[in-house]
């Protein structure tokens, strides 16, 4: 799987190129806010989870600020685990600089994530934008399986598959006058293949190559399946999470909270 190695590199790039002070201030946000770098939908799902004393991971975690954020709910532990070690150094600085001490992170691929961490979590999340990073989602339930403790939940909130569908305005297949038009395929196999930075992080700029994969809903949820994780709950929003409002309130679903339940057998 060398497309991980080069979304490393990708990564790492763009973390060194990051526009100033990008994360430097989240411990700030964090000492002050409740649940601060989540969007509405998310955060009413962590708000209804009983946290207290239970051990938490985040696989992706960018530079920690969520899972961060989460462990003030009262969770005994909490682990992440990213790609990029140069992300991952500012996410345990800033647990330092916000008193969050019994928070850890990890710079590894999520899908070598060692035989010690099986069975040690109570949940488990991804946020916007993991999954997509990933070719074949059975390897990487198949590991959150086995890092769950028996009856153990994950939670994924993400962009809906469908809005790969649709042409973002930046793209020259985007109309203005004719917003609704889909123009990609649903059931699309071929990588998403980007040269241009990571646009929230660093801007754009001729970038190491991120490698990207579409996921239709029943890829998702059969993956899972297959990983002995059922499907216990899905919300689906008319409202985007990170790419562009253009889309917002016009029937799309364009995000989703699923979570799902490790069987115990």
């Amino acid at each position: 799987m060398s497309y991980i190695k080069t979304n490393k590199a990708a990564w790492e790039e763009a973390f060194e190129r990051r526009h100033k002070n990008w994360g430097d201030e989240n411990y700030i946000i964090l000492k002050n806010e409740k649940l601060p770098f989540f969007n509405h939908g998310i955060r009413k799902e962590l708000e209804k989870k009983d946290l207290k004393n239970k051990t938490v991971a985040q696989f992706c975690c960018n530079n920690g600020r969520e899972l961060l954020s989460l462990m003030r709910l009262g969770a005994k532990k909490g682990i992440g685990f990213d790609i990029a070690e140069n992300i991952i150094a500012q996410a345990e600085d800033t647990a330092i600089k916000a008193d969050i001490a019994n928070c850890e992170f990890i710079a590894c691929n999520v899908l070598d994530i060692p035989a010690d961490y099986y069975d040690s979590f109570d949940f488990i999340f991804f946020t916007v934008g993991a999954i997509t990073w990933f070719e074949d989602l059975s390897l990487l339930f198949d590991k959150v399986s086995k890092c769950l403790k028996p009856n153990g939940t994950v939670l994924i909130n993400d962009f809906h598959p469908l809005v790969n569908m649709l042409p973002l305005p930046d793209e020259e297949a985007f109309d203005k006058n004719s917003p609704n038009r889909l123009v990609h395929s649903y059931f699309r196999k071929e990588p998403w293949i980007e040269n241009n930075g990571m646009g929230y992080m660093s801007g754009e700029y001729l970038s190491k190559t991120f490698t990207s994969f579409s996921h239709t809903m029943s890829d998702i949820i059969n993956s899972l399946s297959a990983s002995g994780l059922v499907t216990i709950k899905l919300n689906e929003n008319d409202f985007d999470i990170g790419i562009t409002d253009v889309y917002n309130d016009k029937g799309f679903p364009l995000s989703f909270t699923l979570i799902a339940r490790k069987c115990q057998f």
